[in-house]
């Protein structure tokens, strides 16, 4: 205690001009702002009546001194003490500083004191003593407007190279925008926040947020991005009032952006003659109805906000939108404000902004680990008009595109939803904005169905992942037996095939020139019988008439020059085949049956022999007999069109089971509609239970 008692003496030294004095005190003050902290300390210190020395210190002091006396005079609000002294001439004081003093260790506890003062009903837990003066943003708005430069000179405190200095900085500005919206009017936040936005305060976050000064900057900026949060929560919950003022000057003014300029015989340009009573003053701007206001119901003020914004950056564009629009036919006009309100809700949704609590500690929580960072930091959030305005454009792009009419707009709109979820959704912290705009743009339709078609293939495995899995085995292996099934058929059906030497084969000899052999699998399918022929006919012979005949039971492996389907890069079977020479030439496509003749020593000896060679002509014929053979064999077939087959009974497989059909229904109960019989000839015929 007689160290406390010591150290305040030394503060109240106001010998002028003695520099050893001086010395003390601002050693005194120094050793003050360390230990101030400790809330016994300053208990102590308060009893001991030091708190009118560090206000006497803080008010008129310079240098160093003034800098520690600060800090301390801050650390000691945030303890929430000291508020007795806590005065006009203070809070001026403090003001003047950040409007004039260039030194940034001045500057941080003065932006300190400030950020304690504003944020002191919103963190108080106790009475305020015997000061009963404004705290919050009313105790600075009448100081503020005798120094017009401080709003100014604290955003450019965020581009300060010292990032002790840019949290602080920001931190205030983030206690001024909380109390605003906390305590002002409907009417007067919004113009504090726009003022904000003049002066740069988005552009300067921004690039925060992109920075690797992020670490030191993590609170202050996360705390900043909830609060963009929630004043557009706020815009959304204002409810489109054609009563309140602003609200009709900007309907208004949408309605005069649209009207096309006519040209004077003068040259000068004037604004046409409005209609009053014209039937479609709405509708033509894309609005459903001729009463917009209800139509802002779901977005509010927010979405009046977008589309204004989206007509003020380019009103020659808009209205050269609006005369292309209304020359078309009414069902193929693209309806843009509807198309304005929609994406506004799309981006709402994107970013979450109805789940922004500032008083929320989970918010915060994702500070814990800088691997959260990425996830946690959404800049592009403070560039919601660039990103309406673009999405926008590319919604009106895919309308033209896709030559939409009004009743597809949700069809368009959802092609949107996940062009903005695939590019802003996925972007990184660190994307330039020009990036993600040239990107939105550049996304063509075909590409956004095909994103389409797999997110919807994801929440199908996301939601039934497991059963799904589990179901397509079951179905893949019922497709198997029916392709084996399909391809044997082909092998009891019979083929042609052409005899060719090996020197014919390799100078692609003419196809009429050499003899022919027919090969049919034999009804047990043990055997496959063929004959050879000069000449090939209509006439397909029966097993009766070929006489030669190969056990398939001597058979070892089945060989072929064609690309196994796993190794091709694509589902193409031609991909999977040699490539053949047109129907003149002979192909260079070969199946080659490998086993051990009867009687001999040679499958003793484990050595094969090239049992039969088939040549077929066409990659569908060769698909057929080697992955037939195989599958007859025991073995797994190989070509891409085999699997492509199979994947495809798989596939309609899932969908019927998905779509819950099936031929075993009792229809008695209710007989289904059936097609008529109107520009059917006779050809054609169904049944209900085949």
């Amino acid at each position: 205690m007689d160290d406390i008692k010591e150290l305040i003496d030394r503060l109240s030294n106001d010998e002028a001009g003695n520099s050893f004095l001086d010395a003390v005190k601002k050693m005194a003050v120094f050793k003050l702002q360390t230990n101030i902290g400790d809330p016994s300390f300053a208990e102590i210190f308060l009893a001991q009546g030091g708190l009118a020395k560090l206000r006497h210190l803080a008010l008129y002091s310079s240098g160093n001194t003034l800098a520690y006396s600060l800090t301390s005079f801050s650390r000691l609000l945030e303890l929430d003490k000291g508020w007795d002294y806590v005065t006009s001439d203070l809070i001026t004081r403090v003001v003047e500083l950040i409007v004039t003093h260039p030194l940034v260790n001045i500057l941080r506890g003065a932006m300190s004191i400030l950020v304690a003062i504003v944020s002191h009903p919103h963190t108080s837990n106790s009475v305020r003593g015997s000061y009963d003066g404004p705290f919050g943003f009313r105790a600075l708005k009448p100081i503020i407007a005798t120094h017009l430069q401080f709003l100014e000179m604290l955003v450019s405190r965020l581009s300060s190279a010292d990032h002790a200095l840019c949290a602080n900085s920001l931190q205030l500005i983030n206690a001024l925008m909380r109390d605003a919206i906390a305590n002002d009017t409907d009417t007067e936040w919004p113009r504090f926040i726009k003022q904000l936005q003049d002066l740069g305060v988005i552009k300067a976050v921004f690039v925060l947020m992109q920075s690797s000064a992020l670490q030191d900057l993590a609170h202050p900026l996360l705390e900043f991005q909830t609060l963009t949060k929630v004043f557009l929560k706020r815009w959304r919950d204002i409810t489109v009032d054609l009563e309140v003022t602003d609200h009709r000057i900007a309907l208004t003014g949408l309605h005069l952006a649209s009207v096309p300029k006519v040209v004077l015989s003068d040259g000068r340009s004037s604004v046409s003659k409005i209609r009053h009573h014209n039937p479609e003053k709405w509708r033509r701007l894309g609005f459903q109805t001729e009463s917009p206001a209800w139509e802002f119901g779901d977005i509010g003020f927010l979405g009046m906000m977008d589309l204004t914004n989206f007509v003020r950056r380019d009103e020659d564009g808009f209205k050269k939108i609006i005369v292309e629009q209304n020359t078309k036919s009414p069902q193929y006009r693209c309806p843009i404000a509807r198309a304005s309100l929609s994406i506004s809700s799309l981006l709402y949704y994107l970013f979450a902004i109805d789940k922004s609590d500032i008083d929320d500690p989970k918010t915060y929580q994702v500070l814990e680990s800088r691997a959260n960072y990425d996830r946690a930091f959404r800049p592009l959030l403070l560039q919601w008009s660039r990103l309406h305005l673009v999405v926008l454009s590319a919604f009106l792009k895919l309308w033209k595109e896709t030559h939409a009419e009004v009743e597809d707009f949700d069809k368009v709109a959802e092609l949107v939803r996940v062009l903005i979820f695939h590019v802003i959704g996925q972007a990184h912290r660190t994307t330039n904005v020009q990036d993600i705009e040239d990107d939105i743009l550049g996304m063509n339709c075909a590409r956004l169905r095909a994103l389409q078609m797999d997110i919807v293939q994801q929440t199908y495995d996301n939601a039934w992942g497991n059963h799904l899995l589990q179901v397509k085995q079951e179905l893949r292996s019922e497709a198997i037996q029916f392709i084996k099934e399909q391809r044997i058929r082909c092998l009891l059906h019979g083929a042609w095939f052409p005899v060719i030497a090996p020197r014919a084969h390799k100078s692609h000899t003419q196809v009429q020139s050499i003899p022919w052999r027919f090969v049919r699998l034999s009804h047990n399918r043990r055997y496959l019988h063929y004959c050879d022929y000069e000449n090939r006919t209509v006439y397909e012979p029966q097993l009766e008439e070929l006489p030669e005949k190969l056990d398939l039971s001597i058979v070892s492996s089945v060989v072929s020059n064609v690309i196994p389907a796993s190794l091709s890069s694509t589902s193409s079977s031609s991909d999977t085949l040699t490539p053949t020479v047109g129907c003149p030439k002979l192909a260079s496509t070969t199946i080659t049956i490998h086993g051990y003749h009867p009687g001999s020593n040679s499958q003793c000896n484990h050595e094969e022999v090239i049992i039969l060679a088939l040549y077929p002509l066409t990659h569908s014929s060769a698909s057929e007999w080697l992955d037939g053979l195989l599958m007859l064999l025991g073995q797994q077939p190989i070509t891409s069109e085999t699997s492509k087959l199979v994947n495809m009974v798989t596939n309609y497989g899932l969908k019927i089971r998905l779509l819950n059909v099936r031929y075993t229904d009792d229809y008695y109960q209710s007989l289904p509609q059936l097609p008529g019989r109107e520009d059917v000839n006779e050809d054609y015929y169904y049944s209900l239970f085949v």
